[in-house]
């Protein structure tokens, strides 16, 4: 019977020690943002690619990056793109990032085919699942606070 009193109390102390609740826990928030019990969620990763159209004039090139910025502004507003950015000139033909606010690779296909800079083949799209922080949900809104002129 000790025996079994002492296991318990020991299963006990181990289980106490190991799954402690965050106090600064916002249960309010962590709904709002969609995220699980471990304050994280599923989103869809984009990569941007340099694309096969090298054929455009500079005024056409223009006009489809303008309507690429218009897009990727619609769509943060929307709240279903949460970070988007270019990467720096790299050897990989990496052009930028998007974190689209979508759990399957469908829905964040038909966000990225929404960008004329994608339809024109200025870029092309290679999207993955991700898990990470719900609190990347926040980054637009931060961002609004931060920035002195907008893009």
């Amino acid at each position: 019977m000790k025996k079994i009193y002492l296991f318990g109390l020991i299963l006990i102390s181990f289980t106490t020690v190991f799954s402690q609740e965050n106090k600064d826990f916002d249960a309010k928030l962590a709904k709002d943002l969609g995220a699980d019990e471990y304050g994280m969620k599923t989103y869809v990763f984009c990569i941007l690619k340099t694309g096969s159209n090298a054929t455009a004039t500079a005024e056409e090139r223009q006009k489809y990056f303008e309507g690429h910025m218009a897009n990727i502004n619609k769509l943060a507003e929307e709240k279903k793109l949460v970070v988007a950015g270019p990467f720096m000139k790299n050897d990989k033909n990496y052009r930028g990032i998007f974190i689209f606010n979508c759990t399957t690779i469908e829905e964040a296909r038909a966000l990225v085919d929404s960008d004329p800079a994608v339809a024109a083949n200025f870029f092309e799209a290679e999207l993955t699942l991700w898990y990470s922080s719900a609190a990347l949900m926040m980054v637009n809104e931060n961002h609004n606070k931060i920035a002195k002129t907008k893009i």
